[in-house]
């Protein structure tokens, strides 16, 4: 296999999701659940999964614990054919969340488990890395030591600020260093102004994923729209990550910022209609 022009630096995860008809009030009760599932999760293996769906071959570089999970994490990744696993196995455990979602694209996030911090970038990562034209830097510890070397590395930056509000201190170096920047509306009153100043802070493009009202980019040849496309929706879990690799694979393939956005969600419609992060994931049969 070719060594893959693209790194993606983040999250894999060991998941439960929850099916609930409601997210839970905040008051002790009894909650019966519509359906669960144990699965990989994380926004950087979602990213190579749909990648790897769209034919991009792409390295995912991320810590992986040495428990049973972490053993779980790195057989379902097998399913990304084409795509290149750097994992450095940490001593302890996965990452895991046990996610509670509603069919309207609700989830609270628990955290189970996280890696043991490691003291330094991983050596194979950052050599990866030097041989990188593109790198995706997702929110996450990794990431963040990856990102002096992604720098250094001349390729073009990317980050997936998921629900940025403009202020966190975490997210601020993925904004600063990154030229195509991500988001959801979710933390912001006023996606517009949010986007706008990202560009003006250096910024090439800036893209906003809106659910089922579509999505909107900022550039600096100004504004681009594009509505949801029309999917039955079994499970929301990854199709924004699903949405960044069509976007992604489109901008590989030459095309302008409009046909960008259709192509994301186009792609985003894979994730709708699976209860994984991606139809890879499906059982065969």
């Amino acid at each position: 296999m070719d060594t893959p022009r693209t790194v993606v630096a983040g999250p894999a995860t060991w998941n439960t999701m929850v099916r609930l008809d409601h997210l839970p009030e905040p008051r002790p009760h009894t909650v019966f659940a519509r359906g669960s599932v144990r699965t990989l999760g994380g926004t950087s293996a979602g990213k190579v999964l749909h990648l790897a769906d769209l034919g991009v071959a792409a390295t995912l570089v991320a810590d992986v614990g040495t428990d049973p999970e972490g053993n779980l994490i790195l057989a379902a990744l097998e399913r990304a054919r084409g795509a290149e696993v750097l994992a450095r196995r940490v001593v302890g455990p996965s990452e895991q969340h046990l996610n509670l979602m509603t069919d309207a694209g609700e989830r609270i996030s628990i955290y189970l488990a996280v890696p043991v911090s490691s003291p330094g970038p991983d050596a194979a990562a950052v050599a990866r890395l030097a041989r990188a034209e593109h790198v995706v830097l997702d929110l996450s510890a990794v990431g963040q030591s990856l990102l002096p070397a992604a720098v250094a590395s001349g390729a073009t930056l990317w980050t997936d600020l998921h629900d940025y509000d403009g202020v966190a201190e975490f997210h601020q170096p993925f904004a600063d260093a990154c030229g195509y920047i991500f988001l959801n509306d979710d933390g912001t009153d006023d996606h517009r102004a949010l986007m706008t100043s990202l560009l003006e802070r250096g910024a090439s493009t800036v893209v906003c994923t809106l659910g089922a009202r579509g999505a909107v980019a900022r550039t600096a040849e100004g504004w681009f729209e594009c509505p949801a496309e029309p999917t039955e929706v079994v499970d929301t879990n990854g199709a924004g990550d699903a949405f960044f690799a069509g976007f992604f694979a489109a901008h590989l393939g030459g095309a302008g910022t409009a046909e960008c956005l259709r192509a994301g969600a186009r792609q985003a419609t894979r994730a709708l209609g699976s209860r994984h992060l991606s139809p890879l994931l499906d059982p065969v049969g």
